[in-house]
């Protein structure tokens, strides 16, 4: 294979994990109209990500955090996700998790699962001294609404136009950054998106899928950057 640097970048509700927790948080938790209201409105654009989040956490009467952490304890990673991981690291393939979802959660699931110390940017949630959920966004862009904390941003960010990207999603807040990378692995939301705007995707089921075609990629002697991706990298870091 070309020597070149492979990042790989991957969503974390629905993608690593078996659901979205974010989501299932709100609607354990909230009142189940108008979360429901509240999620149909962001996925016709009628609000954006972080209008969202705030709603939702606005749909909270009280919870305590004991409460949350049973909740999100039940809640399982893909079983194929640690083995993906440890083949990152045996093929020097650098992996960063970008997630729509909140810390408070991802933390708690990776600890439960041995996997400390992954690379990883989200939003913040936290719950107050009075039972109320809050949530901060330090990676918000206002140019970006499908996602409180910005994804296409951090892809810039943490690769070089040089490096070979590799995108892995399901969701509402993978749309754009997935367009700025050069293979992209979709399912449900996402494989929807790219089939609409005829964007080239590789389907996938769990992280055995994504292992299994990676290790195809490894074994090429060319690795084919995708030409509308790199189009948008150039624009965005000759606009840095």
């Amino acid at each position: 294979m070309i020597n070149r640097t492979i990042k790989v970048f991957a969503d974390f509700d629905g993608t690593i994990t078996s659901e979205d927790v974010g989501e299932a948080i709100f609607k354990r938790f909230g009142r189940t109209e108008r979360v429901n209201r509240i999620i149909e409105d962001l996925l016709s654009d009628k609000i954006s990500s972080r209008q969202c989040w705030d709603e939702l956490c606005s749909s909270v009467d009280i919870v305590s955090k004991n409460e949350l952490d049973e909740f999100v304890d039940k809640i399982e990673l893909d079983p194929a996700f640690k083995e993906f991981v440890k083949f990152c690291s045996v093929n020097q393939l650098e992996l960063i998790i970008l997630s729509d979802g909140f810390d408070y959660y991802i933390d708690r699931l990776f600890n439960k699962s041995g996997l400390t110390g992954l690379e990883y940017y989200s939003n913040k949630l936290f719950v107050d001294e009075n039972g109320t959920l809050k949530a901060e966004y330090p990676y918000y862009d206002s140019d970006s609404p499908t996602s409180a904390n910005c994804k296409k941003n951090h892809i810039i960010n943490n690769s070089s136009d040089d490096d070979y990207t590799i995108y892995i999603g399901d969701g509402n807040s993978d749309k754009e950054a997935a367009q700025f990378c050069d293979f992209i692995f979709a399912k449900n939301g996402l494989l929807k998106f790219c089939s609409t705007e005829k964007i080239s995707f590789y389907p996938f089921k769990n992280f055995s899928d994504v292992q299994n075609k990676l290790s195809e990629l490894l074994n090429k002697k060319n690795l084919r950057k995708r030409h509308q991706a790199e189009l948008k990298r150039k624009h965005a870091y000759r606009a840095e």
